[in-house]
Order: C-alpha cells, then structure tokens, then sequence
C-alpha cells in the first residue's frame, strides 16, 4: 500500500525509476505517478534543458503487437512534463497544455528511448521537443510538448 502522506514514502518507487537522488525531496510526497510505474518507464537523465528515459515495449503494445501510439504519448508527455517542472521550479508547477506526435516507424519488441530537449524555457511557458528511438537509434516518433508554468496555490 502506498502512503500519499509521509515525506519520503516513495523512496523505492524513486529509486526503481531511475530519479536521481538530489531530486527525491521534490518529488519525495508525489512519486513518478502509477502510469509511468505501470508503463515501466526508467530515467536516465534528467534537467530541464534535457531528459532522457527508456520504456519497455513489453505490456505496451496494441491489439497488432507493435507498441501502442498512446505509449509513445504518454513517454513523451512523462518527460516533457517532468523537465517543465524542473524549470518551474520549487513554488511552481507545470501544467500540460498541448501535446502533439508524428509516429515514424513501428516497434514490436525491445526498448524505446525517449529524449526530451528544451525548445523554450520561458518564465510562464515551457516547450520540448521528444524524440523516441529503438535500440538501433532509428527515429519511431517525435513529439511536442507545451507546459504552462504557474505558481503554486
């Protein structure tokens, strides 16, 4: 059973997905959220300015066995989300306001890689671009994502 209320009750989820230490106190009462543990995403790296992150295809695939366009989305949306929120800073949040994807290639097993690159940081709007990628570093999809940034209540 998770615990929402006590500081530091999702050390081992942080832990399992890749969150590097110094960031655990920011998202120490939140956690990565359950869809990016049911998705199995990892993250390799994380700033505003660049995220990187890697998703089983595994348990995300569709009714044809190639990973679900939703995936795809949802990897996307994990990595530009958290990268905005970073740039927001502590006393503010990022709030999704528009996301777009162009799908590329299909991928039925394997791993994909998603890496988030900052378009624009700005004082009330984030933008990312998401590129995802297989294992033999050929372009599946891209992806834009566009955060608002606000200060917390």
């Amino acid at each position: 059973m998770t615990d929402n209320f006590t500081p530091g009750a999702f050390a081992d989820e942080l832990a399992a997905a890749g969150i590097p230490d110094h960031m655990h106190g920011w998202l120490g009462r939140f956690g990565v959220g359950a869809l990016v543990v049911k998705m199995g995403i990892r993250f390799l790296e994380m700033s505003p300015e660049r995220t990187v992150a890697t998703m089983p295809v595994e348990g995300n695939t569709q009714v044809a066995g190639i990973l679900h366009g939703g995936a795809h989305v949802v990897l996307a949306e994990t990595l530009g989300s958290f990268s905005a929120g970073m740039h927001a800073g502590p006393g503010r949040h990022a709030v999704g306001i528009e996301v777009n994807a162009t799908h590329h290639r299909s991928i039925d097993s394997g791993t994909v890689t998603g890496t988030c690159t900052a378009i624009h940081l700005g004082r009330t709007l984030a933008t990312h671009e998401i590129v995802m990628t297989d294992a033999q570093g050929r372009r599946l999809s891209t992806a834009r994502i566009t955060n608002m940034l606000r200060d917390n209540a």
